[in-house]
Formats: C-alpha cells, structure tokens, sequence
C-alpha cells in the first residue's frame, strides 16, 4: 500500500522504516531534508515539500501526520486541505487532543475529505517490537487503513476504538496511566535507596520481571537504566510532560471520574522542574511558627538522621537542635 508520511521523528522515522520493509511504499516530507533523505536510502521516495509529496501520491491518497499538537498539526491539515482530493484521506498519528481531532474532520469533510485519528504508542522500540496503534473514525476508513495499521502493530495491536477522536482519547488515558505507573516505580526505588539496604536496583527491576505482579516493559527499561548509570548521578530530576497527562486529569474533572494517583504523578512532574520550590519553604516555615520545628537556611546542607528502623531529614539550623518529630 502506498502512505505519505509527514515528519520524521523519532517516531516518524521507524514507523516508516517499519512500513517500508512490510512492502510498503512510503512517499516521505519532512521540514530537515537530510532525514528524509535517510529514510530514501532505505526505500523511501523524498519530496521536498508538501505539495510535492501530494503530487506523488495514487488516488485516493493516504496521508499520515507524525507532528506534535497543536499550531503545527493544524497548519499542515489546513495546508493538505488546498492540495488533496475528494475521497482522500488525512490520518493524523501525533498526540493530538481529542477534541481538536473533531474540528479537524469537521474542516476535512466539509472538503470531500476523510479524516482519522491514530494514538501511536512505541517510543524508539517501535521499530523492532511494532507499535500499539489506537484508532478513531469512520469504521470503513480504518478498513482502508488495516494493511498499514498490521505492519505497524504487533499482533492484535490495533484496535478501532470508536468515531472520531476515540483513537487519540484513548491514547490520552493510556498516557496518563503511564504517568501513574512511572510514579510508582520512582517512589519504590527511591524508598530502597533511602533505606539502610545497599540493594543493587539493576538486580531488583530485573528480579521484579520474574513473575512478579509488578513486572512490565517500564520496568525492563528501569534495569536498562541503571545498568547504565547504577545511581542515575548523570542525568538532573527534571521531568517534562507531554500534555496528555494534563488532558486526562482534565478529562477526570470534567467527567467526575476520581483520579489522584494519575494527578498526584502529574503534579510531581511540576515539581521536578523546580529548584527549591516557594510551597515547600512555606511548609518549612509553618513547622517552625507553630511548632518551634527547626529549618534550614537557604544555602545549607540537610543530613539524614536515623529514626528508629527508618529516615528522616533533619534540619541543622542550629547546634543541638532535635530533629522534628
């Protein structure tokens, strides 16, 4: 089957070496030339331009966004809408928000064009293990799409979740799980750090994917990591997010659905970007007003006090001070 595929990624770019060696023909743009040159060494037809791209597609054309949300993805359906005919189609395979994917059909449609919305998770291992794609739209149109959504999936790894946006709101969620159980996996590891146990966590992640009720690919990744940095003294605490994370509490609100680990796991990574936050000095402060608790002044180190069987960080503001209780 013949795809045109838009933005070449990290994603992007093994999605479409993932096409091109199921037989696939992939007519490849991408804004730096240099990758969709690479991509033609493997097989690909490189086009300069979007125009350009559309002029080298079969009727009825497929056309497939890997671009990030928002003011780029929506120029380039606006852009595709001038170029492309009745009965083509626009996929879009980025992490759009799900309500933006039915303004975007409503536009396309209103030209002849169908639109379908697909939540692509992988990551940089896509390429070898195959990408768990997440389907929204016209039933027929996902039909259309099935010898693209095979090759790109592991077995039984797509699915037509529902009408238009059902493909990326599910992706949505499946993000904010995501957010939740890394959360988790932090916390863990860093409670047996903080711990008297000198316990190699490489061992540990490895040990936990034994059958245990905690195993999962994520934790796969966390050895990877530690095998290569043991105590992760390399890389800083600061953790971005996508926004899939902040649409699906969201989500949560708006549907009343309780949601606090999935919140908690975002609100952490607000805090990640944070050096010294203002509410944590607040809190300090507070203790020591009502408490007499004593804190640290800006500058100074804590220390770690032994608590009994546990730990607990001690203010040395002052000589003699007893840590709070």
């Amino acid at each position: 089957m013949q795809i045109g595929l838009v933005g070449l990624g990290r994603m992007g770019m093994n999605m479409g070496r993932r096409w091109l060696r199921g037989g696939h023909e992939v007519v490849a743009f991408n804004r730096t030339f240099d990758k969709t040159q690479e991509l033609a060494k493997e097989g690909a037809v490189a086009t300069q331009s979007l125009k350009e791209l559309v002029s080298k597609l079969k009727t009825p054309r497929v056309l497939w966004l890997m671009l990030p949300a928002g003011a780029i993805t929506d120029q380039h359906i606006e852009d595709a809408a001038t170029l492309l005919a009745k009965g083509d189609m626009v996929v879009d395979g980025g992490n759009t928000y799900y309500k933006d994917d039915l303004r975007h059909a409503d536009f396309l449609k209103t030209k002849g064009l169908s639109f379908v919305d697909a939540g692509v998770s992988g990551g940089i291992w896509g390429l070898k293990v195959g990408y768990c794609t997440m389907v929204g739209g016209d039933k027929t149109d996902f039909q259309t799409l099935e010898p693209l959504l095979k090759t790109l999936a592991p077995p039984d790894g797509y699915l037509h979740c529902g009408n238009t946006g059902a493909g990326h709101f599910v992706k949505m969620v499946h993000n904010g799980i995501e957010y939740g159980l890394m959360q988790a996996y932090a916390e863990g590891f860093e409670i047996i750090t903080a711990s008297a146990y000198k316990t190699d966590l490489k061992k540990v992640a490895h040990l936990w994917n034994q059958g245990s009720v905690v195993r999962s690919w994520l934790l796969e990744l966390a050895e990877d990591a530690f095998a290569k940095d043991p105590k992760l003294e390399h890389i800083q605490g600061y953790v971005e997010d996508s926004g899939e994370g902040r649409w699906t509490v969201q989500q949560a609100i708006d549907s009343g659905v309780a949601a606090p680990v999935i919140a908690l796991s975002l609100f952490q990574r607000f805090v990640s970007r944070e050096k010294d936050p203002f509410s944590f000095r607040v809190l300090a402060a507070l203790r020591n007003e009502f408490g007499g608790h004593a804190v640290v002044p800006s500058g100074q180190q804590r220390r770690q006090v032994s608590a009994g069987a546990g730990v607990v960080q001690a203010a040395t503001a002052q000589p003699g001070v007893k840590p709070p209780r």
